[in-house]
């Protein structure tokens, strides 16, 4: 592997992205032969096709796969020696790429610009997608550190907690439980749910909710793809939902939607920074990992009806907890 170049890395980086030769020489500003010649060596030294030929284009095998990951590995290190570089100079900058599930978004561009405030020389680049996109953007090294409400089991990773997560029942506001107090599992069970994709930490968190209601998980209600169209929904009196109190603060704040007091809610998670295991972690990842756990939880939307039935004076401890990111007895 000592005869392995960094030209031949990308180039069957440009081959698996873009399914065909020609398609990678265009982009690699390279000629066909060029780049077959530069596969065919990387295929000789290891003894192996990297990839299958086929009518439909360049599929990569196993060993086209390996490859591609360990090249995205020793780009994401190389990215980090230079920003290392600089670090060891004494210039304050650097690169993050940072990955958000999409019911982060309410929060994550107030953070990130309070994080760029702070330190306006480190370039932040955000990317946006529903909890399967964003575990794949840490697998394939697309990001650095992504904001979830539970770590994937599916790759090896740091996490830590910076903020609370209150899961939530919404309604609008002319629907008969509006002004109900303690509803109870079996009552709210029997309404018709909107609901997100499967997989989704929402969706698990509910099927957890409503698993001990006999027969209930099995049509637990209508699928919709986003948090947006869930809020749309329930406002046009289609069912209630079971969703993230940080996505719906302009709603409530506007009377559109309400939310419901349901014995047991709002259920607490957490909010976590994670990052894989194997990549070491940059000067801009931990200067931003260290502004989450000191001031994460405060770019988090409070909400001051979360608990209807109690006293002011005792939600007040609950919302300062909520603030500060501190899990509740």
């Amino acid at each position: 592997m000592r005869n392995l170049t960094l030209k031949q890395f990308k180039t069957v980086q440009a081959i698996v992205s873009h399914g065909k030769i020609v398609s990678a020489a265009k982009v690699l500003g390279l000629s066909p032969p060029a780049v077959t010649i530069q596969l065919r060596q990387v295929e000789e030294e290891f003894q192996l096709a990297l990839f299958d030929r086929t009518s439909d284009g360049m599929r990569p095998t196993a060993a086209g796969l390996a490859f591609v990951e360990a090249a995205q590995a020793i780009e994401e290190r190389l990215r980090l020696l230079d920003d290392e570089m600089d670090a060891i100079k004494g210039v304050r900058t650097g690169s993050l790429r940072l990955g958000v599930v999409s019911t982060a978004k309410y929060f994550a561009p107030r953070l990130m610009a309070g994080f760029m405030k702070e330190h306006p020389d480190i370039d932040m680049r955000l990317a946006i997608g529903n909890r399967a996109e964003t575990i794949d953007s840490l697998k394939n090294h697309d990001i650095d550190i992504a904001l979830m409400g539970r770590p994937p089991k599916e790759v090896s990773v740091r996490a830590s907690v910076f903020g609370d997560h209150p899961l939530v029942i919404i309604a609008p506001p002319e629907h008969p439980l509006a002004s109900a107090r303690d509803i109870s599992k079996e009552r709210i069970a029997e309404e018709h749910f909107i609901i997100r994709e499967p997989g989704s930490g929402t969706r698990i968190s509910l099927e957890i909710f409503l698993s001990d209601v006999p027969g209930r998980i099995d049509d637990l209600g209508v699928e919709m793809g986003s948090n947006e169209t869930i809020k749309q929904a329930v406002m046009a009196g289609l069912g209630i939902a079971f969703i993230s109190a940080h996505t719906i603060a302009a709603e409530t704040e506007a009377g559109r939607l309400v939310i419901l007091d349901v014995v047991g809610m709002p259920i607490r998670r957490q909010w976590f920074s994670v990052m894989r295991t194997d990549h070491v972690i940059s000067p801009a990842m931990a200067t931003f990992n260290d502004f989450l756990m000191r001031k994460g939880a405060t770019y988090l939307p409070l909400f001051g009806k979360l608990y209807p039935h109690a006293e002011a004076n005792e939600a007040a401890p609950r919302q300062q907890a909520m603030a500060t990111g501190k899990r509740l007895e």
